[in-house]
């Protein structure tokens, strides 16, 4: 291992390591090809798992700095001279390192999302199961619930995200049964919108539709796939040459924009390129498939089954 200043963890370590089981730990560790004095971003410090890996590389004169805009992550920052805790949406993240003094990077970490942490505290509102206040929000201190949109959204719209986010069928009878549902009373907490949409849970794979159902639902009300789209133009700005990009997601709708754009430096998949027909993109994909987690770590944490890690440097 290199680096030789290894991190000192709080007394609430332990927690830090219960909030969130990192996914390809190793494997991202390792594509990272993290320099000893280099400068790095982890955009989704959750509970500071990939960060404590980062910082375990580093030597002294290295630097990290931890992004998250959820406030429950501040119980997990490291006592580390050389990490820096950013309480800030990840699509912020080119000013925010330059009001930290910081134009550059060597390599940047965004593991998408959402963590243990936040599927297991019920009342935030992100699982079917229990329940709780219909919210979804990362950030709690503003910006709408997944009750605003449930309630709010007229059956054309909703049907569009459920499509677009959840890439859910029949998407215009999810949004009906729920119009017909609110008229008599809000929908409000999770248990009523799973009772809401009852007449169109499969009962075979009922878990799945509403899996997808809150995925599609979360996505809007954090505005995931513009934040996704802002961070990756951004980390090609910040990185260095030579510098990597490392993302990890966990369904096709992240997938698809991060392959493209490390592949095409665009989202469309499209290839552009310059007069002599060479391909103009900015970046160039680490390894040819994305790298998925092993047998042995999907029985550890079966919430890593979906995970895959794609890796680019910087041309």
């Amino acid at each position: 291992m290199r680096g030789n200043a290894p991190p000192i963890w709080r007394d609430k370590g332990q927690m830090a390591e219960n909030y969130h089981i990192p996914v390809l730990l190793e494997e991202t560790l390792s594509l990272l090809d993290v320099r000893p004095d280099g400068c790095y971003a982890d955009l989704t410090f959750g509970g500071g798992g990939h960060s404590r890996g980062i910082l375990s590389l580093l030597g002294e004169n290295g630097r990290l700095y931890g992004f998250d805009r959820d406030a429950d992550t501040r119980a997990n920052i490291p006592c580390d001279s050389r990490f820096h805790y950013v309480e800030s949406d990840f699509r912020f993240m080119r000013g925010a390192l330059r009001l930290r003094g910081v134009t550059e990077a060597d390599g940047i970490l965004a593991d998408l999302g959402v963590s243990s942490h936040h599927f297991d505290t019920v009342e935030r509102g992100f699982s079917f199961r229990g329940e709780a206040p219909l919210d979804m929000r990362m950030n709690r201190r503003g910006g709408i619930t997944a009750a605003d949109v449930v309630n709010g959204y007229d059956a054309e719209r909703l049907a569009r995200i459920l499509a677009d986010w959840g890439e859910l069928e029949t998407t215009w009878k999810i949004a009906a049964v729920i119009e017909r549902a609110r008229r008599t009373k809000a929908i409000t907490t999770t248990a009523e919108l799973v009772e809401a949409v009852a007449p169109c849970t499969p009962k075979k794979d009922g878990a799945k539709f509403l899996t997808k159902l809150f995925q599609a639902l979360r996505i809007e009300v954090n505005g995931e796939t513009d934040a996704l789209r802002m961070m990756l133009e951004q980390s090609c700005r910040v990185l260095k040459p030579g510098g990597r990009l490392a993302v990890i997601s966990y369904h096709s709708i992240e997938d698809r924009l991060v392959k493209n754009f490390m592949k095409f430096g665009n989202f469309e998949g499209i290839a552009e390129r310059d007069f002599y027909g060479r391909t103009t993109a900015p970046m160039q994909a680490v390894t040819r498939k994305a790298v998925v987690p092993s047998a042995a770590e999907i029985e550890r944490n079966p919430r890593s089954r979906s995970a895959k890690l794609r890796v680019a440097v910087k041309l």
